[in-house]
């Protein structure tokens, strides 16, 4: 039985008042607040669709504490980038014994730092592209000497491309350093692998996480910046890839390697980066609390595998159901 039919098949067992009242994260102060607002809606529409009684509730509007006043059995975190998706309130909500979906403290901070998830990656022996931590008085030579031309320049904490800059000439470097620490106090160049963009979804933990389907992403003018992520409609999502299976195959592997390197749970989403001239993949970075926008890529991959919208929301909500939350982090 694949994934799919496991979900239907879970669902159908599933009592829909035994998750009891839910309070579904959204907003928050990060830079992606904007998508967290429209993930976190789309997830309140289709769990009340469901008929579970849920309730939205801003973090970036209202304190976190105030969650202890809603009397919520379990959260639903829609919640992207900092103060949602790095540990900080999967940490009050184990204070509060408050089941979640999605990463534990430990799992959610290191993904969300770029630099500690690559290293944690290359000490397990997976592929991912050469980096270097920048700094305001970090060679610029020295930097594209190792790492060559061209390379990406981005925030070591923030996700959606926010801050990025593919820097063609050592030139540019120093505009591109300013960019980036405008919004994060760490800095990260990586060499830029040149080929196709690639994305995989994850779920379960452990030794029963499994791959969905890889998505090949065709941005207009290979630009996939925040606009092209979330607003354009001139985004290509091909799922299938169009690749030969063990190609497919390859990505899915490190992808998985890469959350259970980690220790990821219930969900996520692997950014891949194909070498047009190897064919090898490498690992970009690891998404926590994924996108449930109109054009997020959870939702397609698992469309693919037989799982529609609202049974993913049912699904990754229920999963709580068996969260002990204060056995560990």
């Amino acid at each position: 039985m694949d994934w799919g039919q496991c979900v239907q098949a879970q669902l159908a067992r599933l009592d829909v008042k035994s998750l009891g009242r839910v309070g579904v994260l959204l907003g928050g102060r990060s830079g992606e607040r904007e998508i967290s607002l429209m993930s976190g809606n789309g997830v309140l529409d289709a769990l009340r669709a469901k008929g579970i009684d849920a309730h939205s509730f801003d973090t970036g509007l209202r304190c976190p504490t105030e969650l202890a006043k809603e009397k919520f059995d379990r959260v639903f975190i829609s919640l992207h980038g900092r103060y949602g998706e790095d540990g900080t309130i999967q940490g009050l909500l184990e204070l509060l014994n408050l089941p979640y979906t999605g990463s534990g403290v430990l799992a959610s901070a290191l993904a969300i730092d770029k630099i500690a998830t690559k290293q944690i990656w290359i000490s397990n022996g997976l592929s991912t592209p050469e980096f270097e931590e920048l700094t305001a008085s970090s060679d610029w030579n020295a930097v594209v000497n190792k790492l060559g031309l061209p390379l990406i320049v981005k925030p070591a904490h923030e996700g959606s491309s926010l801050g990025l800059t593919k820097v063609k000439t050592v030139e540019e470097l120093p505009a591109a350093y300013q960019l980036a620490a405008g919004l994060d106090k760490k800095v990260i160049a990586e060499t830029c692998i040149i080929g196709d963009e690639l994305t995989c979804p994850l779920v379960g933990q452990g030794s029963t996480a499994e791959a969905l389907p890889v998505i090949k992403i065709i941005p207009p003018q290979a630009n996939y910046d925040f606009h092209n992520k979330y607003y354009s409609d001139e985004t290509q999502y091909l799922c299938p890839t169009g690749f030969a299976p063990e190609v497919n195959a390859q990505v899915q592997a490190l992808a998985l390697a890469a959350y259970k390197a980690l220790g990821c749970r219930t969900w996520g989403r692997a950014d891949v980066m194909l070498d047009q001239k190897t064919g090898k993949p490498y690992l970009l970075e690891m998404n926590t609390s994924p996108g449930m926008t109109s054009h997020s890529l959870v939702p397609m991959a698992a469309k693919a595998a037989g799982v529609d919208y609202a049974d993913l929301t049912l699904w990754l909500l229920s999963q709580t159901l068996e969260q002990r939350v204060s056995s560990k982090i």
